[in-house]
Protein backbone atom coordinates (compact mmCIF):
# COMPACT_ATOMS: atom_id res chain seq x y z
CA UNK A 1 0.00 0.00 0.00
CA UNK A 2 1.46 3.33 -0.75
CA UNK A 3 1.36 6.17 1.30
CA UNK A 4 -0.01 9.54 0.31
CA UNK A 5 1.59 12.83 1.30
CA UNK A 6 -0.87 15.26 1.68
CA UNK A 7 1.53 17.90 1.28
CA UNK A 8 3.09 17.01 -1.92
CA UNK A 9 -0.28 16.92 -3.11
CA UNK A 10 -1.20 20.36 -1.97
CA UNK A 11 2.04 21.41 -3.69
CA UNK A 12 0.93 19.78 -7.62
CA UNK A 13 -2.14 21.10 -7.22
CA UNK A 14 -0.94 24.60 -6.71
CA UNK A 15 1.58 23.69 -9.08
CA UNK A 16 -1.67 23.03 -11.91
CA UNK A 17 -3.38 25.66 -11.08
CA UNK A 18 -0.58 27.87 -11.72
CA UNK A 19 0.70 26.25 -14.88
CA UNK A 20 -3.69 26.08 -15.93
CA UNK A 21 -3.24 30.19 -15.03
CA UNK A 22 -0.21 30.64 -16.76
CA UNK A 23 -1.77 29.16 -19.87
CA UNK A 24 -4.65 31.36 -19.84
CA UNK A 25 -2.54 34.67 -19.35
CA UNK A 26 -0.40 33.67 -22.37
CA UNK A 27 -3.94 33.25 -24.51
CA UNK A 28 -5.13 36.15 -22.84
CA UNK A 29 -4.24 38.78 -20.74
CA UNK A 30 -4.89 38.01 -16.88
CA UNK A 31 -7.65 39.75 -15.29
CA UNK A 32 -8.89 40.57 -12.75
CA UNK A 33 -11.31 37.70 -11.96
CA UNK A 34 -8.49 35.40 -12.91
CA UNK A 35 -6.13 36.87 -10.54
CA UNK A 36 -8.72 36.77 -7.65
CA UNK A 37 -9.18 33.15 -8.64
CA UNK A 38 -5.46 32.43 -8.63
CA UNK A 39 -4.79 34.26 -5.26
CA UNK A 40 -7.90 32.28 -3.55
CA UNK A 41 -6.49 28.69 -5.08
CA UNK A 42 -3.15 29.27 -3.59
CA UNK A 43 -4.38 30.12 -0.35
CA UNK A 44 -6.89 27.42 -0.70
CA UNK A 45 -4.08 24.99 -1.05
CA UNK A 46 -1.21 26.48 0.43
CA UNK A 47 1.35 24.09 2.78
CA UNK A 48 -0.41 23.72 6.57
CA UNK A 49 3.36 23.12 7.38
CA UNK A 50 4.72 26.47 5.42
CA UNK A 51 1.68 28.80 5.11
CA UNK A 52 1.89 31.72 2.88
CA UNK A 53 4.39 34.72 3.88
CA UNK A 54 2.82 37.81 4.93
CA UNK A 55 5.14 39.80 2.80
CA UNK A 56 4.31 37.68 -0.12
CA UNK A 57 0.48 38.24 0.26
CA UNK A 58 1.03 41.75 0.94
CA UNK A 59 2.74 41.53 -2.50
CA UNK A 60 0.12 39.80 -3.90
CA UNK A 61 -2.35 42.03 -3.53
CA UNK A 62 -0.32 45.21 -4.41
CA UNK A 63 0.11 43.42 -7.84
CA UNK A 64 -3.95 43.07 -7.68
CA UNK A 65 -4.67 46.85 -7.24
CA UNK A 66 -1.85 48.01 -10.10
CA UNK A 67 -3.93 44.86 -12.56
CA UNK A 68 -7.18 47.18 -11.47
CA UNK A 69 -5.48 50.20 -11.97
CA UNK A 70 -3.84 49.60 -15.47
CA UNK A 71 -7.33 48.40 -16.41
CA UNK A 72 -9.15 51.40 -15.42
CA UNK A 73 -6.72 53.61 -17.00
CA UNK A 74 -7.00 51.74 -20.35
CA UNK A 75 -10.81 52.43 -19.87
CA UNK A 76 -10.43 55.86 -19.43
CA UNK A 77 -7.83 56.45 -22.23
CA UNK A 78 -10.30 54.41 -24.87
CA UNK A 79 -13.24 57.02 -23.51
CA UNK A 80 -10.82 60.03 -24.28
CA UNK A 81 -9.75 58.61 -27.41
CA UNK A 82 -13.79 58.79 -28.30
CA UNK A 83 -14.30 61.85 -27.08
CA UNK A 84 -11.40 63.43 -29.32
CA UNK A 85 -12.85 61.59 -32.40
CA UNK A 86 -15.94 62.74 -31.44
CA UNK A 87 -14.67 66.11 -31.45
CA UNK A 88 -12.60 65.88 -33.99
CA UNK A 89 -15.76 65.00 -36.59
CA UNK A 90 -17.49 67.71 -35.43
CA UNK A 91 -14.47 70.16 -36.32
CA UNK A 92 -14.00 68.73 -39.74
CA UNK A 93 -18.21 69.15 -40.50
CA UNK A 94 -17.93 72.79 -39.82
CA UNK A 95 -15.14 72.67 -42.30
CA UNK A 96 -17.21 71.73 -45.21
CA UNK A 97 -18.53 74.46 -47.63
CA UNK A 98 -15.89 76.77 -46.39
CA UNK A 99 -12.63 77.17 -48.69
CA UNK A 100 -9.18 76.67 -47.41
CA UNK A 101 -5.66 78.06 -48.34
CA UNK A 102 -3.11 75.15 -48.68
CA UNK A 103 0.16 74.33 -50.32
CA UNK A 104 -0.38 73.38 -54.02
CA UNK A 105 1.75 72.18 -57.16
CA UNK A 106 -1.54 71.09 -59.21
CA UNK A 107 -4.95 71.28 -59.10
CA UNK A 108 -7.96 70.11 -60.62
CA UNK A 109 -9.61 73.14 -62.89
CA UNK A 110 -13.50 73.05 -63.88
CA UNK A 111 -13.98 74.88 -67.20
CA UNK A 112 -15.89 78.27 -66.01
CA UNK A 113 -15.03 78.47 -62.84
CA UNK A 114 -12.12 80.73 -61.73
CA UNK A 115 -9.55 79.66 -59.44
CA UNK A 116 -7.44 81.73 -56.78
CA UNK A 117 -4.71 81.58 -55.10
CA UNK A 118 -1.52 83.63 -52.99
CA UNK A 119 2.09 83.58 -53.42
CA UNK A 120 4.77 85.00 -50.28
CA UNK A 121 7.13 86.81 -51.49
CA UNK A 122 10.33 88.25 -49.75
CA UNK A 123 11.64 91.68 -49.81
CA UNK A 124 13.72 92.67 -52.47
CA UNK A 125 11.82 91.00 -55.17
CA UNK A 126 11.61 92.70 -58.61
CA UNK A 127 8.88 90.40 -60.42
CA UNK A 128 6.34 87.29 -59.69
CA UNK A 129 5.56 85.23 -62.78
CA UNK A 130 2.76 81.88 -61.66
CA UNK A 131 2.92 79.78 -64.79
CA UNK A 132 0.36 77.03 -65.31
CA UNK A 133 0.78 74.22 -67.18
CA UNK A 134 -1.24 71.20 -68.26
CA UNK A 135 -0.71 67.57 -67.44
CA UNK A 136 1.86 67.33 -70.15
CA UNK A 137 3.77 70.00 -68.67
CA UNK A 138 3.16 72.32 -71.37
CA UNK A 139 2.81 76.02 -70.29
CA UNK A 140 -0.94 76.92 -71.16
CA UNK A 141 -0.88 80.59 -68.98
CA UNK A 142 1.14 82.61 -67.18
CA UNK A 143 0.17 85.52 -65.24
CA UNK A 144 2.99 88.27 -64.32
CA UNK A 145 2.99 91.15 -62.10
CA UNK A 146 5.07 93.49 -59.83
CA UNK A 147 5.12 91.93 -56.37
CA UNK A 148 4.94 94.02 -53.05
CA UNK A 149 6.88 92.12 -49.84
CA UNK A 150 4.46 89.72 -48.37
CA UNK A 151 1.08 87.93 -49.60
CA UNK A 152 0.20 88.31 -53.45
CA UNK A 153 -2.88 87.23 -54.66
CA UNK A 154 -3.73 86.17 -57.86
CA UNK A 155 -6.67 84.09 -59.76
CA UNK A 156 -6.59 82.62 -62.92
CA UNK A 157 -9.72 83.16 -65.16
CA UNK A 158 -9.41 79.73 -67.01
CA UNK A 159 -8.13 81.58 -70.54
CA UNK A 160 -5.12 79.48 -71.81
CA UNK A 161 -2.54 82.20 -73.94
CA UNK A 162 -4.08 81.90 -76.85
CA UNK A 163 -7.14 83.72 -75.69
CA UNK A 164 -9.00 80.12 -76.80
CA UNK A 165 -10.91 78.99 -72.54
CA UNK A 166 -9.03 75.82 -71.17
CA UNK A 167 -11.04 72.73 -70.86
CA UNK A 168 -11.59 70.85 -67.43
CA UNK A 169 -8.76 68.79 -66.11
CA UNK A 170 -6.18 68.29 -63.84
CA UNK A 171 -3.17 71.25 -63.92
CA UNK A 172 0.27 71.89 -62.59
CA UNK A 173 1.36 75.39 -61.42
CA UNK A 174 4.70 77.08 -59.68
CA UNK A 175 5.69 81.13 -58.83
CA UNK A 176 8.76 82.01 -60.21
CA UNK A 177 10.12 84.93 -57.92
CA UNK A 178 12.57 87.15 -59.72
CA UNK A 179 14.93 88.88 -56.74
CA UNK A 180 18.68 90.25 -56.38
CA UNK A 181 18.89 89.17 -60.25
CA UNK A 182 18.16 85.55 -59.52
CA UNK A 183 15.14 83.69 -60.01
CA UNK A 184 13.89 81.30 -57.19
CA UNK A 185 10.59 79.35 -56.53
CA UNK A 186 7.56 80.86 -54.45
CA UNK A 187 5.52 78.79 -52.26
CA UNK A 188 1.96 78.84 -54.46
CA UNK A 189 -0.69 78.46 -51.85
CA UNK A 190 -4.20 77.74 -53.60
CA UNK A 191 -7.62 77.73 -52.38
CA UNK A 192 -9.69 74.75 -52.28
CA UNK A 193 -13.62 74.30 -51.46
CA UNK A 194 -14.25 71.34 -48.93
CA UNK A 195 -16.64 69.00 -49.86
CA UNK A 196 -16.45 66.34 -47.04
CA UNK A 197 -13.93 65.40 -44.54
CA UNK A 198 -12.47 62.03 -43.39
CA UNK A 199 -10.99 60.63 -40.52
CA UNK A 200 -8.29 57.94 -40.11
CA UNK A 201 -9.17 54.34 -38.04
CA UNK A 202 -7.51 56.28 -34.88
CA UNK A 203 -9.12 59.36 -35.29
CA UNK A 204 -6.52 61.83 -34.58
CA UNK A 205 -5.90 62.47 -38.51
CA UNK A 206 -8.27 64.68 -40.43
CA UNK A 207 -8.21 65.08 -44.19
CA UNK A 208 -10.52 67.67 -45.97
CA UNK A 209 -11.99 66.80 -49.65
CA UNK A 210 -11.47 69.69 -51.62
CA UNK A 211 -12.84 70.26 -55.68
CA UNK A 212 -9.78 71.69 -56.62
CA UNK A 213 -6.76 70.71 -54.15
CA UNK A 214 -8.42 67.10 -53.64
CA UNK A 215 -7.13 65.56 -50.34
CA UNK A 216 -5.80 67.51 -47.78
CA UNK A 217 -4.26 66.74 -44.24
CA UNK A 218 -5.75 68.92 -41.78
CA UNK A 219 -2.26 69.85 -40.70
CA UNK A 220 -1.53 71.26 -44.17
CA UNK A 221 -4.22 74.25 -44.33
CA UNK A 222 -2.74 77.54 -43.98
CA UNK A 223 -6.16 79.66 -44.09
CA UNK A 224 -9.55 79.04 -43.53
CA UNK A 225 -11.84 81.45 -45.33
Amino acid sequence: MTATDPIAQLAAQTQATANKAQTKQNADALGIDDFLKLMTTQLKNQDPLKPLDGTQFVSQLAQFGSVSGIQKMQGSIESLSTSLRANQALNGATLVGREVLASASEFTYTSGVPVSGQVEVPAGATSLQIRIKDAAGVVVSTLETQPTTGTNQFSWDGLQTDGTAAPSGDYQIEAIVSSAGKNVSGDVLMAGKVSSVTLDATGTDLTLNTTALGSVKLANVRRVM
